[in-house]
């Protein structure tokens, strides 16, 4: 272990102390980054005591670190179902957002969030395209299938810009969905707008990465990639965990800590090795036959464990301070999957076009439900889970689950379903139904950024001020 420094005599100070304090464990050209310990960071907590305005610092009044995550679910909702009948801090969850009851007071639900250049305007079909590129960007992207793509940084990457330096990745992009960066995909539009959340520039997406185990060598291996292969191909020889190769240094760390960070280490690696086990299982059926594509390895073949395994390990990226910025695209919109696992042949964008056939309106709702109760389960798993200053990672976290479309049958972008999860390190006004009353989703956005303490961010597409309500 690194020798302690001595005591940061500001906040800035206690940041730079405790980003050089931060742990790994190596092995054999194995290193998996560590969460961040109570009895190592206990100077950090009590010299900051709070973030300076504008410096990027990305923490919390006490010090532990601010996370900022976007999850991103296609087609929109049914409307009857998503939202609660009244507003206020003792609304009533509706039936979508029933999933939610373990963490109602750690979330928000947040009606009257529009995004018009999301809307048709001169540009016509291509709806769905739209709703991903405007999502985060709050910009009209340029009606192109060729490579002028054009639309917007998007708010992940304004923050990341300015608070990435602090953290091993300055921000993580996920998917459950294909990877594309171009061809033609919707009404004109470039796949490019439909499959990435994410914009480092108005032209530049930053390309997810949908296969769990890419995820995984990413966070947890060493050296450049072409080692990290060849790690990873000797330790398949070899049959053994990522683990094994570090156990030396983690029984001297285990001696240097207190109890209850002796814990917390030995269920975070519980946690790493029951995620290297997920991914294994997965990966000794090689791939796997499937009507319209072979499955990669490392991509589960059940939708729902796919989901599960990048929701975890996002959480396990948080936990180790790897990032404090992600993005997770559930399914582009405009998707058309089945939901063979609850009963739903049909394809998704088929159903959202319901025309208010109730057979097809409960399918909506089903899927809708599918999809929450997944991400219901990581709040939870990010709940359960205790951060340096004895707060939880959800309540040191912002976490906004949503769509750019607000109802699939109608293609509309306005009053989007939106829930604002997480306590923003004691920020944000947790519990409560808010209807905002057709407020830019921008303008939420800023309010983000103020938090995240990034200054000086005067618009995000059309933002026309900031969100006060939250």
């Amino acid at each position: 272990m690194t020798k302690p420094a001595s005591r940061p005599k500001d906040a800035a100070a206690a940041h730079d102390f405790a980003f050089n304090r931060r742990q790994f464990l190596r092995g054999l050209g194995a290193c998996v980054a560590l969460p961040v310990f109570e009895s190592a960071l206990r100077p950090v907590a009590q010299a900051a005591v709070a973030p300076v305005a504008g410096a990027g610092l990305a923490v919390t009044p006490t010090g532990a670190p601010l996370r900022l995550a976007f999850v991103y679910f296609p087609n929109g909702a049914h409307q009857d179902y998503w939202w609660p009948a009244a507003e206020g801090r003792d609304f009533p969850l509706s039936r979508t957002l029933q999933p939610l009851a373990p963490v109602r007071k750690s979330i928000q639900v947040l009606g009257g969030l529009d995004h018009k250049n999301a809307t048709a305007g001169n540009d016509g079909a291509g709806d769905h395209a739209r709703a991903n590129a405007t999502f985060l960007t709050g910009a009209r992207a340029r009606k192109t299938d060729s490579t002028d793509i054009q639309v917007g940084i998007s708010v992940d990457q304004v923050v990341a810009q300015r608070v990435g330096h602090l953290t091993r990745f300055s921000s993580l992009e996920l998917s459950c969905d294909a990877v594309r960066k171009s061809g033609r995909c919707d009404s004109g539009y470039s796949c490019a707008y439909q499959y990435n959340l994410s914009w480092a520039s108005p032209s530049t997406p930053m390309a997810p990465e949908s296969n769990p185990r890419l995820v995984f060598e990413r966070l947890f291996g060493s050296g450049s990639p072409g080692e990290r292969q060849e790690n990873f191909r000797l330790r398949q020889a070899t049959q053994k965990s990522l683990l094994d190769f570090v156990t030396d240094d983690a029984r001297s760390l285990q001696r240097q800590l207190g109890r209850s960070d002796q814990q917390k280490l030995d269920e975070y690696l519980t946690g790493v090795r029951e995620i290297e086990q997920r991914i294994q299982r997965t990966e000794q059926f090689g791939k796997l036959p499937n009507p319209a594509m072979d499955t990669p390895a490392g991509i589960p073949a059940n939708y729902g464990d796919h989901m599960d395994v990048m929701y975890d390990l996002l959480a396990m990226a948080f936990e180790t301070d790897s990032t404090r910025v992600s993005t997770l695209l559930l399914a582009g919109d405009g998707s058309n999957r089945a939901y063979p696992q609850i009963g739903i042949p049909e394809g998704h964008h088929y159903c959202s076009h319901h025309r208010n056939d109730s057979e097809l309106m409960e399918k909506i709702g089903k899927i809708d439900l599918y999809y929450m109760e997944h991400f219901a389960r990581f709040l939870q798993k990010l709940d359960a889970k205790k951060d340096v200053d004895g707060r939880t990672l959800l309540q040191n976290s912002m976490i906004v689950y949503g769509s750019g479309n607000s109802d699939g049958n109608r293609h509309t972008h306005h009053n989007l379903p939106i829930v604002l999860a997480g306590g923003g390190g004691g920020t944000l006004s947790t519990g409560q139904y808010k209807r905002l009353g057709g407020e830019p989703m921008s303008n939420l956005f800023l309010s983000l950024t103020d938090r995240m303490g990034v200054g000086g961010v005067a618009r995000i597409g059309d933002s026309s001020g900031r969100v006060k309500a939250v």
